[in-house]
């Protein structure tokens, strides 16, 4: 294709497109990245539903581009011509997109500072000995319900759900409400949001916390003086409610599955080379959590990557394909260790802002129970797991392992 060719491009005309769908839930995704770099370049058009398509940003360059100017490319989605146009059902996936919520994810320029600050406040200040010791309690409340057993599947009881308990659990909320909520939980972030009772249980900490503050992030929130009202407070906390499950419970299941299934990792158990913590870096640069960040909207007509960018266009960050950017990074894994140029939490004023804590509950959460349970394996070939469909998350359907039953509390 010429380059005069290229800028004739309208990206609402486009048919024939590869899905968005098929690429995050391809065996190997890096192969599909692979193809659409040689047919399209850094920036590729793809299809997000039927009749709805976007650009898919693949270059770890061009991904900070985008990421680092959000006056250009907007997060809020009335900016997105698919918005206006109505054209998106109700039960899409891309239909969550369409009512966005009072907090930072949302927002930009001043607005997106000011309702971040609260957030960055709260996890700056964290005590780590206190989130570890939260964090090892949550773990084994979840070993517990199944050690007896023999068996267990680590993404529906374990994985999915540790880490939104420990957010649940950093917020205030008690454990009697907290396992009122268990079912839900493990639903997933739909669901829980979804949820009134799951709501009420958030407002009504709201409206405690202004009465009685305590030592949790909820009390920082209500007394904050960047929110401005308990909307805006009880968003916060569906924005870190929504860190735990959407990053870091993938992330501990994608680890726990290199761990249990790569010998790389495996012999580690037995005094061999890589741990832990090279494995959460190998899922971070190999198979980030978050495939693809939907969230940009050009807010005027540009050109990225020699590809032209209307406005109204959506623009999804594909930070999987970014990771393999052979600018950034080689292919040899061992020369990889220690390096953490992935862009696996964003980049940006947007970058995750609970990174340090994410990677200390992971670290925990997969230390655990691989330290928990004896003679632990996965029963099936790895190439039998599978993930689950979705336009954005790389995530684990299911990840089954057999270990030696024991009693809760005597291992």
């Amino acid at each position: 294709m010429s380059s005069q060719a290229s800028q004739s491009l309208v990206l609402a005309e486009m048919t024939g497109l590869t899905p968005l769908l098929q690429i995050v839930n391809s065996q190997n995704p890096q192969a599909v990245y692979s193809e659409l770099r040689a047919r399209w370049g850094q920036v590729a058009p793809v299809e997000l539903m039927p009749g709805v398509n976007g650009w898919l940003v693949m270059g770890h360059a061009e991904i900070c581009q985008v990421a680092r100017n959000e006056r250009l490319f907007s997060h809020d989605p009335r900016t997105w011509r698919e918005y206006a146009s109505g054209v998106i059902p109700p039960d899409s996936p891309l239909a969550t997109l369409l009512s966005p919520l009072e907090n930072a994810v949302y927002a930009d320029g001043e607005k997106h500072r000011r309702l971040r600050a609260p957030v960055e406040e709260g996890f700056d200040n964290l005590d780590e000995h206190r989130l570890r010791s939260t964090v090892e309690q949550v773990c084994m409340e979840f070993i517990d319900g199944f050690s007896s057993r023999g068996e267990a599947d680590l993404v529906t009881e374990y994985s999915a759900a540790v880490p939104m308990v420990v957010m649940l659990s950093l917020l205030g909320m008690s454990p009697e409400d907290r396992e009122k909520l268990r079912a839900t939980l493990l639903k997933g972030i739909e669901s829980y949001f979804a949820d009134d009772s799951f709501l009420r249980l958030l407002t009504d900490m709201v409206q405690q916390r202004r009465a009685q503050p305590r030592d949790d992030l909820t009390s920082l929130f209500v007394r904050h003086p960047s929110f401005r009202d308990d909307t805006e407070v009880l968003h916060a906390m569906m924005m870190v409610i929504g860190m735990g499950y959407e990053v870091t419970g993938v992330w501990i299941a994608m680890a726990l599955r290199l761990m249990l299934t790569d010998q790389r990792f495996t012999a580690r158990l037995r005094g061999g080379r890589l741990g832990i913590d090279e494995a959460l870096d190998e899922v971070l640069w190999r198979d980030p959590p978050t495939a693809n960040l939907m969230g940009r909207y050009a807010a005027a007509d540009c050109e990225l990557a020699g590809k032209p960018i209307r406005r109204g266009d959506a623009v999804i960050l594909g930070l999987a394909a970014g990771n393999s950017d052979f600018r950034v990074r080689t292919n040899d894994p061992w020369l990889e260790i220690g390096n953490r140029a992935y862009l696996s939490f964003s980049a940006g004023a947007h970058a995750c802002p609970a990174q340090r804590a994410a990677r200390l509950i992971a670290r925990i959460a997969v230390e655990t129970v691989l330290y928990s349970l004896d003679d632990i394996t996965v029963p099936v070939p790895v190439e039998e797991l599978t993930f689950t469909p979705s336009l954005w998350n790389r995530n684990l359907t299911s990840l089954p392992v057999r270990f030696t039953p024991s009693r809760a509390g005597h291992r």
